[in-house]
């Protein structure tokens, strides 16, 4: 049976150790506190990254896509382990440019099978597309056919985060601070979305318990293959998933649905206390 090898990048949010226990090997991006920069999840763990985003005076962080190189590495690591080709699931061309170094490298080794796919999105997006890839491996499926499942699938996959300010958005320079301002005088929790490789804003509400309850019903709207619940140092995550569950007809059993710590792909965005999640609707 041919062996297909699954790779994705860190902007995926999986918990790498897992991620490697499952076969899923992660190429990370970098991340920048000022003159600082650390590879995500392998010089600077997701726990740590949001305590130097919360840390007093701390520098706002950046990110960077991975190199060609990077991925021409891993790839090559991967057929000489014994892979016969690769399929690579990533942060959506949009959000970033960690495909265009995947598809790079890809064209570096131009007598390897390796099959670059936009999920169209980010954090567990990318993630549940991982997954799916592995077990599709597992069933025997071809390098070729898990892309073209995987491609079909990534325009079901929505994510959706409720934000606790605008603060964030004004630091990463996607409002203005007279926005924030003014959505911090009326106490506005927008709620995100992001669907087919666009983030925009599904709903602005007036309290947290409204932007949680609103964000139940954005997610309620279709029914629901897979689902991953998101947070950024949330105290209320579960809290949250287990409502959420609650709500679902026929929901997933609680130990099928993950709980993922955001990580610098959009934490610098959100900042801290939100909650979310990611859903795969039904075809």
């Amino acid at each position: 049976m041919t062996r297909v090898a699954i790779f994705t990048d860190s902007a995926s949010d999986l918990d790498p150790a897992e991620a490697a226990a499952v076969g899923i090997g992660i190429v990370p991006l970098l991340v920048n506190f000022g003159s600082q920069s650390f590879r995500a999840g392998v010089e600077l763990s997701t726990s740590e990254f949001w305590a130097r985003m919360t840390a007093a005076d701390a520098p706002f962080p950046t990110t960077a896509a991975s190199s060609p190189g990077d991925f021409k590495d891993a790839y090559e690591a991967a057929f000489a382990s014994g892979a016969d080709a690769i399929v690579s699931i990533h942060v959506a061309g949009t959000l970033s440019a960690t495909i265009k170094s995947a598809q790079i490298a890809r064209d570096m080794l131009p007598d390897r099978e390796i099959h670059v796919v936009d999920s169209l999105g980010a954090s567990m997006a990318e993630g549940m597309l991982a997954h799916m890839a592995v077990e599709l491996a597992a069933e025997g499926r071809t390098a070729a056919e898990i892309a073209e499942i995987l491609e079909a699938r990534a325009p079901d996959m929505v994510m959706y985060v409720a934000l606790e300010t605008l603060e964030y958005l004004r630091k990463g320079g996607r409002i203005s601070g007279a926005q924030a301002a003014i959505g911090t005088l009326l106490s506005v929790k927008p709620i995100i979305v992001v669907k087919h490789g666009v983030v925009a804003t599904g709903d602005r509400v007036r309290t947290r318990s409204k932007a949680r309850e609103r964000l139940i019903e954005l997610i309620c709207q279709r029914p629901i293959e897979r689902l991953a619940i998101l947070h950024s140092v949330s105290p209320d995550d579960e809290t949250f998933r287990d409502e959420l569950l609650g709500r679902i007809p026929d929901a997933p059993a609680v130990e099928d649905v993950p709980v993922a710590l955001v990580g610098a792909s959009i934490g610098p965005h959100i900042g801290p206390g939100c909650v979310g999640a990611v859903a795969l609707y039904k075809a």
